[in-house]
């Protein structure tokens, strides 16, 4: 069954994030997973076991509160979105194995620009050092996940200073473009799908669809 590789642009979040629930409670054991990639306007995420006092001075910005794990984190234009809707049982992975699938399609992607990225299994992501590079926060329900990852390409950083990234106070962010790499968001979503496909054993015939 081949996976179906959406590209998005940049889209709201509360209509995509509503789009992501009514995908996985209306799909079956027939359903194609699908990859999404797009970019957010400026939105902080506060997660189910997000914390207030994580978010510092969140300004002009708002804040979602959502249904993945983890804290809060910040999307905006210049970051690139993966969101990865895969029926897990079928794949026959667990959500560790999720995670560690979307970090290595990360850190593969990286090296392809000559940067050394790495996962952390106390503070899943991946790290440039001791800087974070990409933030990954899933939801699964009735075994298939939604929500995915962010990767921060060429984009203001500023915003994540008005919180505590990912509940971590003082975590210094970073992006591709920080480290060296010449990219955009849209070279980088080219990059990052076969990658992905790769790491998470989805069949993808190479085509994209647009939209939802």
């Amino acid at each position: 069954m081949n996976a179906i590789v959406r590209r998005l642009g940049r889209v709201d979040y509360a209509p995509t994030w509503r789009a992501m629930q009514a995908f996985t409670d209306a799909r079956d054991e027939t359903t194609p997973d699908e990859l999404w990639f797009l970019e957010h306007d400026a939105v902080f995420t506060q997660g189910l076991n997000g914390r207030a006092e994580h978010v510092l001075a969140p300004g002009d910005i708002p804040v979602v509160g959502i249904d993945r794990g983890g804290q809060v984190t910040y999307h905006g234009p210049g970051q690139l979105v993966m969101y990865a809707l895969v029926d897990l049982r079928r794949l026959g992975i667990g959500v560790r194995d999720l995670v560690v699938a979307l970090e290595n399609s990360v850190i593969a992607l990286a090296a392809g620009h000559g940067v050394r990225a790495t996962g952390r299994r106390e503070a899943p992501g991946v790290y440039v050092g001791a800087r974070k590079l990409a933030s990954i926060g899933l939801r699964v329900r009735r075994g298939c996940s939604y929500h995915g990852l962010a990767l921060n390409v060429d984009m203001d950083l500023e915003p994540f200073g008005r919180i505590n990234p990912c509940g971590m106070a003082g975590l210094a962010m970073t992006q591709l473009t920080s480290e060296g790499a010449a990219a955009d968001v849209g070279a980088a979503a080219l990059a990052l799908a076969p990658l992905a496909c790769r790491e998470l054993r989805l069949d993808w015939d190479g085509s994209w669809s647009e939209g939802v």
